[in-house]
């Protein structure tokens, strides 16, 4: 029996009685990411080694000097994944490794702008709700945002010290089918196309001059 067929009326699930409330006029059931929980962490890290893959054009001439460098994605890969819930079952402990991606912009000894590679990993410890077991799991996401503004090179092996600035949303989210009211299909409006309209002052102009002129008498 489907969720359609499975509802406690005469009536058809997705139709509601009589008129329609406040434009309402179906129930739908979508596929959403539901957020258990969440929380936001903002640190700035000093000192952080950033170790250059990939560097473009490669084999650049050294010492290399720092321009910046910032996150090539907004989702962290998560590594180190333990969940200890708590015994209030409320509240679990998330332990997790972030690791992010970025991208490094420098000019070598010659002065040739270059890129290369690099990737962060941010440790988080923090409470979080966790949902009761179900068949369907939850997973553990982290949103970032990191960027470096300055730093230095290290000829020691040839990796830059930066100082860090990163942005840290931890998720606790589950793929899952909602139940919603409706208010129909979204109407979609024609696209407006953009023009500089660089004739405009002229188009506008009368085609032929306006008045009667000047008075010549006198």
């Amino acid at each position: 029996m489907s969720f359609f067929s499975n509802f406690q009326s005469d009536k058809c699930p997705g139709q509601f009685t009589g008129n329609p409330i406040n434009g309402l006029t179906e129930k739908v059931c979508i596929q959403a990411e539901k957020i258990f929980d969440a929380c936001i962490r903002q640190t700035q890290i000093d000192n952080y080694v950033l170790t250059l893959t990939d560097l473009t054009p490669a084999n650049p001439t050294y010492p290399l000097t720092f321009i910046s460098a910032r996150s090539l994605t907004a989702e962290a890969t998560v590594s180190n994944l333990n969940i200890d819930r708590q015994a209030d079952k409320h509240c679990a402990r998330v332990q997790a490794t972030l690791t992010i991606p970025v991208e490094v912009l420098y000019t070598d000894a010659n002065g040739v702008e270059g890129t290369a590679t690099a990737s962060v990993s941010i440790v988080e410890d923090v409470l979080l709700f966790v949902p009761a077991p179900s068949i369907m799991p939850f997973t553990v996401k982290g949103v970032v945002s990191a960027v470096a503004p300055e730093g230095t090179f290290d000829p020691t092996n040839n990796t830059f010290v930066v100082s860090l600035c990163a942005t840290v949303i931890l998720k606790i989210a589950m793929l899952v089918e909602l139940l919603v009211p409706s208010y129909g299909y979204c109407a979609i409006p024609p696209a407006q196309e953009f023009s500089q309209e660089v004739c405009s002052g002229f188009f506008e102009l009368p085609l032929y001059p306006q008045g009667r002129g000047c008075n010549c008498k006198g």
